[in-house]
């Protein structure tokens, strides 16, 4: 049997060191023989001490170990070698979690940074839980201070749930789990600060430089700033106007003033507000202003959202983008380049102190509603830029301002009479929940959005409809029919009763796709052609329009009408190529290589599926994507390569864990999986196809796709077979009648 590379498996999420970490060479030996130790090592301290930069250098660390380890398994297999491979086999993983506010939202975040999708209605706790409990990782939880009752929750149950899994955390205090092992983090050793202070000092002015003149000054500086890095590097960005010694001298001064109005503060705690607060003091009005204003970001945000919220007749937008770059100069604003562009973003304890400053102003409120406001305007704009050449753009651009639209969302939720604009927003981001796998994000926010309202009709009714269809859409995808059947009748008939057509056409478009997916193929043709009829009535053409016309395609082919389908797919093919729309188009190609390899083509069928994997994979949208890869596994069998096609089957068996019941239990979607399966079982025999369909399961995503799309590199040899099986061997007619001999 072949073995799998190990480089195949996913490993991890860390992000690349932006700059030189510097000292801590003794905290990082006893955090690693802590690790050793201990299944729980947190590592807490002042904000600024330096946690984050601390336990990344440490998981960085273990990744190189345990990759160098992977190396010497294929060789040595030394036991030092086996034991890191043992520890941290399946990768070093990173959840930041400082932008999170909702408790709802923690597992989903961690999900997310382990890379899983789920689209099922299950916990997101017990979707976790299964993924980790055979793994063995380390995972690095980083900023849980807002949500300590919670995140100790959630590691000590999965914990005892997932063996094989370590935790590593940062955060201010312990998480107090049973078999915790904290880490107090000290302020670095004077030599190591002095360095610090030089280091970044030389990245803001190439030319400093520590000399005998100035080294007692810089000395304490550092002394004064308890040694704690960010104070350090908030103190290094004025090293380029000021020298060491009228630093020290507006330090002092500071501090005077602060031991005076907060004796019952740490020194540390004094020291690294001191310091923030001297660079506050240090900053003009208008800096400061700005300062407090972007606080209200969540995370990162662009020029253009700093530009709409924070200006003003007190602050002109012409005036926003070099203050950007004045903040960034002094290390107030870091900036990130990022797949949706150019990002800025604070350090959490620098956005705390801006917070303040903006409470104290009296303007919180306003800030967050012109935030709220902004994120709604960007909602619209990319729900309509879905449908153009830009949508891969789209949806980088929604996943890297996911923590704003959040606040968003909570800005609404928060306001009794602004409720209609969380239902706007949450149904406006459809494209984002179901094309991108958010499915269970957004149902939680749909859900928290039209309970707040009931049944009742109001001013906003179109607000809501569009909620409740987007909802019954959702929850279809996740399997869920009765609270698909329950939204969607809803909006129906509210619908009717506001007269609202194009609400009820989305209504009886979503009940014929549950239809689709429940097996009721003569009800779905009947539903989704009465929803085309009625959109084209209205004018309504869009990405949803066109996975309408997909949909009653494949409701056609499913019933052996294959020439209709191809019709109607075509079309969708040619308008999708026309705009630029590559979500719906992968959609159509499945239908088209469905109907070719019906036909007979197994090579066109096989290029119309590699453009549908590549589509579905950059999108994330997992059930398409598994759709395509059961597809294609079949398609692999008729070009006899049983062998191939049984690793492909087994490598898209996972998948459905995150998907639910295999295609909801539907006998047509399934007939390509049970198909390849009887075929490549005759071919192989039952041992050697679960052999290879066992090596399959081990694939990451990113290797099953390439290997999906270019092949396993050389296929053949004694896996394949005569290409007997190549010409009608798989016919469509053959599949819809096989899946409808499968219904009860």
């Amino acid at each position: 049997m072949r073995r799998r590379p190990l480089r195949d498996r996913p490993w991890g999420n860390l992000p690349s060191e932006l700059g030189r970490f510097i000292g801590r060479g003794a905290e990082l030996a006893e955090l690693g023989r802590l690790l050793d130790s201990s299944r729980l090592v947190t590592v807490t301290g002042v904000g600024g001490v330096g946690k984050s930069r601390l336990v990344l250098a440490a998981a960085r660390s273990a990744a190189e170990v345990a990759q160098g380890a992977r190396g010497a398994q294929g060789t040595d297999g030394t036991l030092a070698a086996r034991t890191a491979q043992d520890r941290h086999g399946d990768g070093v993983w990173l959840a930041e979690l400082a932008s999170v506010r909702d408790p709802a939202l923690l597992e989903l975040t961690v999900s997310e940074a382990l890379g899983l999708t789920d689209h099922t209605t299950r916990p997101p706790r017990t979707v976790l839980a299964e993924h980790l409990a055979g793994r063995r990782l380390l995972l690095v939880l980083d900023g849980f201070e807002q949500l300590v009752d919670e995140t100790a929750d959630l590691v000590g149950n999965l914990l005892r749930r997932c063996p094989g899994l370590r935790v590593l955390a940062a955060g201010r205090r312990p998480l107090a789990v049973d078999g915790e092992l904290a880490f107090p983090l000290a302020p670095p050793a004077p030599e190591e600060a002095l360095a610090l202070l030089a280091a970044r000092a030389r990245a803001a002015d190439p030319a400093f430089e520590v000399t005998a003149a100035n080294r007692d000054a810089l000395v304490e500086v550092c002394e004064r700033l308890d040694g704690i890095p960010l104070a350090l590097e908030l103190a290094a960005a004025r090293l380029r106007t000021l020298s060491p010694v009228q630093v020290l001298a507006r330090l002092e001064d500071r501090f005077a003033l602060l031991t005076g109005g907060a004796r019952g503060a740490l020194p540390r705690h004094r020291a690294l507000r001191t310091a923030i607060g001297w660079s506050h003091e240090l900053c003009t009005p208008a800096q400061r202003l700005l300062w407090a204003r972007l606080s209200v970001f969540a995370g990162r945000f662009d020029l253009d959202a700093a530009e709409y919220v924070c200006a003003g007749p007190d602050l002109p937008v012409e005036d926003v983008l070099d203050l950007v770059g004045e903040l960034q100069d002094q290390s107030l604003l870091v900036r990130e380049e990022t797949a949706a562009g150019v990002r800025f973003g604070m350090l959490e304890t620098v956005r705390v102190y801006g917070a303040g400053w903006l409470e104290s102003l009296g303007d919180a409120r306003r800030l967050r509603r012109r935030h709220r406001d902004w994120y709604m305007g960007l909602a619209t704009w990319c729900e309509l830029d879905w449908f153009s050449p830009r949508q891969q753009e789209v949806a980088a651009l929604v996943e890297a301002e996911l923590p704003n639209l959040r606040l968003a969302l909570e800005c609404c939720l928060d306001e009794p009479d602004e409720v209609h604009l969380g239902q706007y927003l949450a149904g406006t981001l459809w494209f984002y929940w179901a094309g991108c796998g958010r499915l269970t994000e957004g149902r939680h926010w749909l859900d928290r959005t039209l309970e707040r309202t009931g049944g009742a009709l109001t001013e906003y009714e179109n607000s809501r409809l569009k909620a409740l269809w987007v909802l019954g859409y959702v929850a279809a995808l996740q399997g869920d029919a009765a609270a698909s059947m329950s939204a969607l009748y809803e909006c129906r008939d509210a619908a009717a009763q506001s007269g609202n057509a194009l609400a009820s056409a989305y209504a009886v478009h979503r009940l014929g796709c549950l239809a689709l997916v429940s097996d009721d193929m003569a009800r779905a043709r009947e539903l989704l052609g009465t929803a085309l009829e009625r959109y084209r009535a209205l004018g309504e053409l869009n990405s949803n329009v066109l996975m309408c016309q997909v949909e009653l395609g494949m409701a056609l082919a499913f019933q052996g009408d294959l020439p209709g389908a191809l019709t109607l797919c075509r079309e969708v093919r040619e308008i999708c190529e026309e705009r630029g729309e590559r979500w719906t188009k992968a959609y159509a190609l499945y239908v088209l290589a469905y109907a070719a390899l019906d036909a007979g083509d197994a090579q066109e069928a096989r290029r119309l599926l590699n453009e549908c994997v590549a589509i579905n994979d950059a999108f994330h949208d997992l059930i398409g994507l598994v759709l395509a890869l059961e597809l294609l596994a079949l398609v692999t069998v008729a070009e006899g390569d049983p062998a191939e096609a049984a690793l492909l089957q087994g490598a898209a068996e996972p998948m459905w864990g995150g998907v639910g019941l295999q295609l909801f239990g539907s006998g047509y979607f399934n007939a390509p999986r049970l198909m390849c399966l009887e075929r490549a079982g005759e071919l192989l025999g039952a041992e050697r196809y679960a052999a290879y369909a066992a090596e399959g399961r081990e694939l990451s995503r990113e290797a099953l796709v390439g290997r999906a799309q270019h092949g396993p590199g050389e296929r053949g040899g004694a896996a394949r077979v005569s290409r007997q099986a190549g010409r009608g061997g798989a016919g469509g007619p053959r599949m819809s009648r096989r899946a409808a001999a499968d219904q009860p």
